[in-house]
């Protein structure tokens, strides 16, 4: 069997959030547990992740917005009794090392993307903690502290050059961090399928970015319920891939989300495990036929351990 190249680290486990919170540390040794069990990864293709610089999270986030971080979790290092703190920009939960976990999941995209450019894999699934795509440039909400993937994007075309950027986002939640980060750049295409009315609010169809009419936001805002099946699978054929058969990008991430599965808790889609690798799928055929098979993917929501980890590895089967 062919092994699956990922970005992990148990140092992602050092995020607390408090007994009661979703965004466990078991999701992500749920994943990786089911990963090896499945025999899709050992350690030659496990990348370590290294923390982002500040220069980098630059790319996308507010330098006030990242010393606001860095100091609040300071502060909790002060009072730790094992109580997380709530950060002050919105619902994200903190605690002692949740500063140095937030720089390895969006150092870790870094290093999935340097490793795809060199030629070391050709896709990249990120096990990484806490999620990033609703951090917006000036606030972290939803879980959220960083954008993992906006500055993944932003690092790739400056450090590589790559200028054309598609981002699919198959999250039940919209991602309005990742949205508003490139909402007026014609050169990154976001795509999401997410469950509306919903958590955060955003992400109407006529959300489509510059020039209102002719930009490269394309929501597909779904019900939830038994159609909601149905309905993403025709978002991704009909409406994702002439999309990208018009824009044409040179590199694929994808904010791979979890939590659009049925049994999820907080989510009300329908799909199944099987699911995620038939979307999968799509999205490697658009990154063969337009980004030489470049595809980095980056573990977003998701709260039912054996959900995610059965929808991860279908997942990362289909990319390898």
């Amino acid at each position: 069997m062919n092994k699956a190249f990922v970005v992990a680290s148990d140092e992602f486990l050092a995020h607390q959030t408090g007994k009661t919170h979703p965004e466990q540390p078991q999701r992500y040794t749920a994943i990786m547990d089911a990963l090896k069990k499945n025999g899709l990864i050992d350690a030659q293709h496990i990348l370590t992740p290294r923390e982002a610089t500040n220069e980098e999270l630059a790319l996308c986030h507010d330098p006030y917005y990242i010393r606001l971080v860095q100091n609040e979790v300071e502060q909790t290092k002060n009072r730790w009794l094992g109580k997380v703190a709530m950060l002050s920009t919105g619902d994200v939960t903190i605690s002692p090392e949740s500063y140095h976990v937030a720089l390895l999941a969006a150092g870790g995209v870094l290093t999935a993307v340097d490793a795809v450019m060199s030629g070391k894999a050709k896709t990249i699934f990120c096990v990484v903690r806490p999620p990033g795509h609703h951090a917006r440039r000036a606030q972290g909400m939803g879980f959220c502290l960083f954008n993992n993937v906006a500055v993944g994007v932003r690092y790739l075309q400056k450090k590589y050059g790559i200028k054309k950027v598609a981002i699919i986002d198959w999250d039940v939640h919209h991602g309005n961090g990742t949205q508003d980060i490139f909402y007026d750049d014609p050169n990154v295409f976001y795509f999401s399928t997410h469950q509306y009315p919903f958590y955060p609010g955003t992400g109407l169809v006529d959300e489509k970015g510059f020039n209102q009419g002719q930009g490269t936001t394309l929501n597909c805002p779904i019900s939830s319920g038994e159609n909601s099946r149905e309905e993403i699978f025709d978002a991704f054929k009909n409406q994702l891939v002439p999309a990208l058969d018009a824009f044409k990008p040179e590199f694929i991430f994808i904010s791979a989300g979890f939590d659009s599965h049925y049994a999820d808790p907080i989510g009300s889609f329908n799909l199944k495990e099987d699911d995620f690798a038939e979307l999968t799928r799509i999205v490697v055929q658009l990154a063969d036929k337009y980004a030489k098979g470049r595809i980095v993917s980056v573990l977003e929501g998701g709260y039912h351990l054996e959900a995610i980890a059965r929808s991860a590895v279908n997942h990362v089967k289909a990319l390898i």
